[in-house]
């Protein structure tokens, strides 16, 4: 009590607007208050010192309160957007407070109320977004060494859950996301997953409860119960979904009927791709951090935003099942003779998914119901195209697409042909649409014609013949003569303004005439504003069919894309086989060739069940990167439902696509070079089956040369005779190229150079075989190191060569055996622990165990 009086005591120091404000900040103290004033937000104290340094504005006074002087930094009203999407790409949050009271009627201080708050994951404005990216709210929970990820799309509705058994997998699932904002809770032990995370924001324990976490989803889905849709088996993950549900209620202060399920995604479901796979491939971002140069940015050809973003989720989430991967290849083949009859309409129709969602939230602007409109009007054109499809998936995407003849007549009644950017003004609902507006709209434009009779008559009644009735915003109407008429003014006439060369006057007709014609222009813009709120209720019911309509425009959209990129680029459809294996025939890098000003270089690949993995040998710049690189986009385009660069290509049963290519520093973490690599090799040795694609590139070259020989003898072993997964692995250390002699399925590939004198040609053509040498000296020749250096080296490799001519592989690899035994073999006890379940034995099982496990110990 004494706590709260002191706080009273405070706040009474200070003038009445500053308790205001000081009231509405207690309420949000973590994030920045904009508080209208007029044309102004205003902010104050810490909030303007933290605005003028992040929006690089004027930081100045306001007065004094409590004694002392005010911080204040402002933006003007109508320019908030340009500040708000600046804030929110920082990562920031803003709480937006307007006035609700009356100016006229209030007592002290308008009454002021914050009534939205835009945070980086829950911004639905169009200026705010990034049209072609996802803007993904997630929040995480972890509980008994499980992890659950909850994912909304709030300018789509889209709701996903993902519950995984390690942090590894969460981080992989957390770049794959990229969110926007991210909530954890206080308690949260994998720090190094939301540490200088830009947007990461704690969330007190009490909203992940899993009770709460079901009733809020239960309301939000008018459901007793959440099994219809599939979620009850992952517990943790309905913990962070309540969080996030919490999360847009408070923010959002508004109804969510856009929000209409929620969905698991399961691992089984798709290709999984570690965040090394991820960055290694360059599939949506390139290693520089940019989108130029990835495989997005060659395939999208797509005519919609939300065709784009679709494309990208795609990408990021290739199908495992083969029959769903079919569904699409089918459609993109049938769509080829007819995309470019179909583009130009899909980009007519634009971004309506993100539309969509402004009008669940009624935060639509005037011009997202036009665009609406002018989507909807595609619809009997686009029809019939879809309507003699044969696929499957192309018939479901036509059934989804059918026009809404009701509600595009109600938008075209409803609404101008141009409207303006906003409603406050008026002017967006069309004329015909409802009667008392026209009638209230005619009062206040037949001003022109009352107008020009009363000056013709006041020119006769006066006989001045410059008099002329004029009206500005200001002053209202007024009769307007010149100073040489004074003298014929009547005497009814009362003087209004005096100007330089002019005098301007009002009559008791011309004011009641004003009243009136004012009077109906507010009249005619309060009920526009009133029609206007009516039209988010009337467009209501349609959320479903256009939520639904949205989804397959946007599928069909990318299905387009596809039918594009393959007739532009010579792409074939792959063909899905159920045998293990990838045979490709001319086979080229889907970016690469994009680059590069000469002819790609094509090459074939064939690895199947007797040829598991293929050693692949060749010079420094001859290519063996961008071949292995090749085949994972390849397999992965393949799998997304894309027709691929090559002549040929049939590819069997993929679970996983590992890569091992290129490492740096990890200093945040403390992580050498060679600790990434082995940390990276460690990840693909422990999770890669007999279905996984694994490329692993020059390993072992971090170390000293008999070490790193050890262990890149010991995982091209263990890959091919343990896991036995599809593999490609390049490498430096031709003693290497001997292990296709004692190991069955690896076969030695390398990539050919030619010499001319000191100078060398890289081929880029695979051939079977090993390579002859590697070619070190002649490509740092080329790359500019000296020539003393170069004499230098090629004496000193002749001195090796000699002393090593009667070496041979196999007494390397044993003289270099224990350096291995620095990696001991589990122990069976640990494979017995994690074989058991605890909750299914008895207090006597559980001590008779303990005492054997110690006595094997």
């Amino acid at each position: 009590m004494p706590s709260e009086m002191k706080t009273e005591q405070a706040l009474s120091a200070h003038t009445p607007m500053m308790q205001q404000y000081l009231g509405l900040k207690a309420q949000h103290p973590d994030i920045l208050l904009f508080y209208r004033m007029g044309d102004f937000y205003e902010l104050f104290y810490d909030d303007a010192k933290r605005a003028a340094a992040l929006l690089d504005i004027s930081l100045t006074k306001r007065g004094q309160s409590a004694g002392t002087p005010i911080p204040m930094a402002g933006v003007p009203y109508h320019a908030v957007e340009g500040y708000l999407a600046r804030l929110v790409q920082l990562g920031e949050s803003v709480a937006i407070c307007e006035q609700i009271g009356d100016p006229a009627t209030s007592k002290g201080p308008v009454e002021r109320k914050v009534v939205r708050i835009v945070t980086p994951g829950t911004v639905t404005d169009e200026a705010l977004l990034n049209e072609r990216q996802d803007n993904l709210l997630c929040a995480i929970y972890q509980q008994r060494g499980q992890y659950g990820l909850a994912q909304l799309d709030l300018t789509s509705g889209r709701f996903l859950l993902n519950q995984v058994d390690n942090s590894d997998d969460l981080a992989a699932l957390l770049q794959r996301l990229n969110p926007a904002e991210l909530l954890y809770p206080e308690d949260f032990s994998d720090s190094y997953l939301t540490e200088k995370r830009k947007g990461a924001r704690r969330r007190p324990e009490w909203e992940f409860e899993l009770a709460s976490a079901k009733r809020l989803l239960c309301q939000q889905f008018a459901t007793k119960d959440l099994l219809s849709f599939g979620v009850e088996d992952a517990p943790v993950a309905l913990m962070a979904a309540g969080c996030v549900m919490q999360y847009v209620k408070d923010t959002q202060r508004a109804a969510l009927p856009h929000i209409r399920a929620i969905a698991l995604e399961r691992s089984q479901d798709n290709i999984v791709l570690d965040a090394a796979t991820r960055r290694n491939l360059e599939l949506t971002q390139n290693l520089a951090g940019n989108y130029e140069h990835t495989l997005a940015a060659v395939l999208d050809r797509s005519q919609t935003a939300m065709g784009s973003r679709l494309l990208k989720r795609w990408i990021h989430a290739p199908l495992r099942q083969q029959a769903q991967v079919n569904a699409r290849l089918d459609a993109v083949a049938e769509l080829q003779p007819q995309y470019d009859e179909l583009q130009p309409l899909l980009k007519q129709i634009g971004d309506i998914e993100r539309v969509i969602a402004r009008l669940a939230l009624r935060s639509a602007r005037p011009r997202d119901f036009a665009r609406l409109r002018q989507a909807l009007s595609q619809l009997p054109e686009l029809a019939p195209l879809l309507q003699p499809q044969q696929s499957a998936l192309l018939r479901q995407i036509c059934q989804h697409s059918q026009p809404l003849p009701d509600l595009q007549q109600l938008l075209q009644q409803a609404i101008v042909e141009t409207p303006p950017v906003l409603i406050r003004d008026g002017g967006v609902i069309a004329p015909g649409y409802n009667a008392e507006l026209d009638q209230w709209r005619a009062l206040a434009s037949g001003a022109t014609d009352y107008l020009e009779q009363l000056e013709r008559r006041e020119r006769e009644r006066t006989g001045i013949a410059s008099l002329k009735v004029g009206f500005n915003k200001i002053h209202g109407y007024y009769i307007e003569t010149g100073r040489s008429a004074d003298t014929k003014v009547p005497a009814d006439y009362v003087r209004r303004q005096t100007l330089k060369n002019n005098e301007r006057y009002i009559i008791p007709e011309l004011k009641e005439y004003e009243d009136k014609v004012l009077g109906s222009q507010s009249k005619a813009l309060a009920l526009e504003k009133q029609l206007y709120e009516q039209l988010f209720e009337l467009t209501a019911p349609y959320l479903a069919a256009l939520q639904q309509l949205a989804q397959a425009l946007a599928e069909l959209d990318v299905l387009c894309c596809f039918s594009e990129r393959a007739d532009s680029l010579r792409y074939c459809r792959p063909k899905l086989v159920s045998q293990t294996g990838i045979k490709l025939e001319q086979a080229r890098h889907p970016v690469v060739e994009q680059v590069l000003t000469e002819p790609f270089i094509a090459n074939p690949l064939t690895l199947n069940s007797s040829r598991r993995m293929l050693m692949i040998t060749g010079p420094n710049m001859g290519g063996k990167s961008t071949y292995m690189r090749q085949t994972a986009l390849i397999v992965l385009m393949a799998y997304i439902g894309c027709f691929v660069p090559a002549d040929s290509a049939e590819i069997g049963p993929v679970d996983r696509i590992f890569t091992r290519i290129g490492a740096s520093d990890d200093l945040a973490s403390g992580r050498s070079t060679f600790m990434v690599e082995m940390t990276e090799t460690a990840t693909i040795l422990h999770h890669a089956t007999e279905h996984s694609l694994v490329l692993m590139d020059e390993i072992g070259r971090g170390t000293s040369t008999y070490d790193g020989l050890s262990l890149a003898w010991a995982c091209a072993d263990y890959l091919a005779s343990q896991i036995k997964a599809l593999t490609l692995f390049a490498t430096h250390y031709f003693e290497l190229t001997e292990l296709a002699s004692t190991l069955p399925g690896l076969a030695n590939v390398h990539l050919d150079a030619v010499e001319h004198g000191d100078d060398i040609v890289f081929m880029h053509h695979v051939q079977e075989g090993a390579a002859s040498k590697s070619f070190g000296l002649q490509v740092a020749q080329l790359a500019g190191v000296p020539k003393a250096v170069i004499q230098r080296a090629r004496h000193k490799l002749s001195e090796l060569e000699q002393h090593n001519q009667n070496a041979t592989p196999e007494v390397t690899a044993t003289a270099a055996q224990p350096q291995l035994e620095l990696l001991p073999a589990e122990h069976p006890v640990l494979e017995q622990l994690r074989g058991l379940d605890p909750d299914h034995l008895s207090a006597r099982q559980a001590l008779e165990l303990l005492y054997q496990l110690k006595q094997q110990l």
